[in-house]
């Protein structure tokens, strides 16, 4: 197997601008530019500009046209490609682009159709992957750390909402990134490996994943994470590309690894509780019938790296 391409989620047309976030100004005067556009995130739910079958542009609006009641807002950065901007004109490189999360009630006063990416966002342009990705990690973020771990106190952003701080013992938090770790596990006859769970349809397979622990390196978290849900002990663990997984705020390391000789598939029973190993020409056979997953997915990236070529019309 090579190295994986440039993923979908990996793609991104933004400069974050991280080094403006220290002004305490910056979010007042985003929203008092006319050259600002908005983004707005509900639920991990985004609007699209234009005809709602077609994949993107996300719309992007003149902070005044938006309801300004978000509790949080951030700024995601600025844009390195032009798009289309809300009335079908086009929208220059270097727009500041800022982020804000909206209650329910606050959606539902917005006009339009609200839109889950997640299984189409493969098709998004890089600046709208990126905003994507960034927008709902971030939120995702502060919407479940409100709280100081040390003293329980609601804390409040900062940093441009790149922040929190506990204004009770004035700690400050920032955004925590989850590895994890998924892998393409091959056996001596370069058949791959693939897993079921029990929560899954009844032919929903997929390659093996798993958190990283504390402490632990990522190649022995493929070694763990494959040994517990299959069994199988691995060797030639190769690192082959990565992509941001915001649900809710993951970071997907891609690998392969090749299974020792001799060894019996035993499947953890909780999560995983089917394996097989299969080869190309079977799993050809069965395209039409296996449920694979997504094309966002690095999983599916692996399986197509492996295979040699886009499994067409196979993902559900």
């Amino acid at each position: 197997m090579n190295q994986l391409p440039i993923l979908p989620l990996a793609k991104s047309a933004l400069d974050r601008d991280s080094l403006v976030r220290t002004d305490p100004n910056l979010l007042t005067e985003l929203a008092q530019n006319s050259a600002t556009r908005v983004l707005s995130v509900h639920d991990s739910l985004v609007r699209l500009n234009g005809n709602p079958t077609v994949e993107g542009p996300m719309l992007l609006l003149e902070p005044v046209e938006l309801v300004p009641l978000s509790e949080i807002e951030v700024y995601l950065g600025k844009t390195l490609q032009t798009t289309t901007d809300f009335d079908g004109g086009e929208l220059p490189a270097g727009t500041p682009v800022l982020l804000r999360v909206l209650s329910e009630d606050q959606a539902n006063q917005l006009a339009g159709d609200w839109h889950n990416l997640r299984r189409s966002a493969a098709g998004l342009s890089e600046l709208d992957a990126g905003l994507w990705t960034q927008a709902l990690a971030i939120a995702n973020w502060h919407l479940t750390h409100q709280f100081c771990p040390r003293c329980g106190s609601k804390t409040h952003p900062e940093q441009a909402g790149w922040s929190r701080r506990c204004p009770v013992d004035d700690r400050q938090v920032f955004p925590r990134t989850d590895p994890a770790i998924i892998v393409a596990v091959t056996d001596e006859e370069d058949r791959l490996l693939l897993g079921s769970q029990g929560s899954w349809e009844q032919n929903r397979w997929s390659v093996l994943a798993g958190f990283v622990e504390a402490g632990e390196s990522l190649n022995a978290a493929v070694a763990r994470e494959v040994f517990e849900e299959s069994g199988i002990k691995v060797d030639d663990i190769e690192y082959l590309g990565s992509q941001p997984w915001p649900f809710p705020y993951s970071l997907m390391f891609g690998f392969k690894a090749t299974a020792r000789a001799g060894q019996t598939l035993q499947p953890d029973g909780e999560e995983i509780v089917k394996l097989r190993w299969v080869s190309r020409a079977e799993l050809a056979a069965e395209l039409d019938e296996l449920l694979l997953p997504g094309r966002l997915s690095i999983a599916r990236a692996l399986i197509e790296n492996w295979f040699g070529r886009p499994l067409e019309g196979s993902s559900r």
